[in-house]
């Protein structure tokens, strides 16, 4: 790989965006964080990097003067459709914080990921004022809505992405295309499912042919080690698994063949798209909220790529199927 393009990322959480744009060869100048689990696991996996535990609020943009990227995936609550959207009048929205050190970093790109929710009716004004900031400080940007089960991983997942350039090389952007047709969960979990020797593996993998729901990470004030709300639940049942908790392990090879198994972490993690070696600190309930919280990392390599091309560092690597996927929501105001 070419020497890699420097990102500052904020809301780094479990490393999901921080993977996918390391794959796509960024390397990274800061990782921010506020979780204390989190923030193990960035340095559990990458012991190198330059991990700051805190709030964004603490980062003075002006030392990271000239990185080419400033990235992050900064909190969904103000925006979610299974909380209050409170938008501005959130206390967690940090959208202002990121633009604050876009204006004093001055960075070649800006990527930031939210949930589907900020592309409604509702937000409109709000996205209109993000854009109009970034245009005061130069930049073109453009809003995309992205299905995750377009990009090789097994749960719908929309995320809505933000992204800007200076100097225009906007014009030199493309949104990645689809890399192939989706995988399923019966197809990424058989494996680990099998693990144990259950003979009712097979069987379980043909009732999973399909993706997933959007997993629910939840936080520290709402939300458990579960696969989400009822409706969520529900599609998780359909595909055969019981989406009321996070099991210790893959079913035992005595268990009942028809048995409707809970998902253990390591297999959310794979759900998300998580590379095995990827490796999570703390206890059960930390570690599920980080991988449910994640931005999936083959999602954050292609855009990451996208973005590689457009800032003239290489060419993009992945194959461009045809094949029909979720359809895109284009939204520039």
């Amino acid at each position: 790989m070419n020497s890699p393009l420097s990102v500052l990322e904020i809301c780094a959480g479990a490393g999901g965006q921080s993977l996918g744009l390391e794959q796509a060869g960024f390397g990274h100048t800061l990782a921010v964080e506020i979780d204390k689990h989190a923030a193990a696991t960035l340095r559990l996996n990458r012991p190198e990097w330059n991990v700051h535990e805190g709030d964004v609020r603490e980062i003075d943009g002006k030392k990271y003067s000239g990185v080419d990227l400033v990235a992050g995936g900064v909190p969904c609550p103000p925006f979610s459709i299974a909380g209050k959207q409170l938008g501005a009048d959130d206390e967690r929205d940090l959208f202002p914080e990121a633009i604050r050190l876009v204006r004093e970093a001055k960075p070649a790109a800006v990527m930031l990921e939210n949930v589907r929710g900020l592309a409604s009716a509702k937000f409109a004004p709000y996205r209109r004022s993000i854009l109009s900031e970034l245009e005061a400080l130069g930049y073109v940007a453009d809003w995309q809505l992205l299905y995750s089960s377009s990009y090789g991983v097994p749960q719908l997942r929309p995320r809505f992405i933000l992204v800007a350039f200076r100097d225009g090389l906007d014009s030199n952007f493309h949104w990645p295309e689809p890399v192939h047709t989706p995988t399923t969960v019966g197809d990424e979990l058989l494996p680990m499912m099998s693990a144990n020797g259950w003979k009712g593996a097979r069987a379980w993998a043909k009732k999973a042919d399909n993706v997933g729901p959007t997993i629910v990470g939840g936080s520290k004030k709402h939300g458990g080690a579960d696969l989400g709300p009822t409706r969520a639940k529900a599609g998780w049942l359909a595909l055969g698994v019981d989406g009321k908790g996070i099991a210790n392990a893959a079913p035992d090879k005595d268990a009942d063949f028809d048995l409707i198994p809970k998902l253990t972490n390591p297999m959310v993690a794979k759900v998300q798209g998580f590379s095995d070696e990827w490796k999570f600190a703390g206890l059960k309930t930390a570690v599920y909220r980080q991988i449910g919280n994640a931005f999936p990392p083959p999602v954050a390599r292609s855009i990451g790529e996208s973005i590689k091309a457009a800032l003239g560092a290489g060419t993009l690597a992945s194959t461009v199927d045809t094949a029909p996927h979720e359809p895109k929501l284009r939204l520039v105001s």
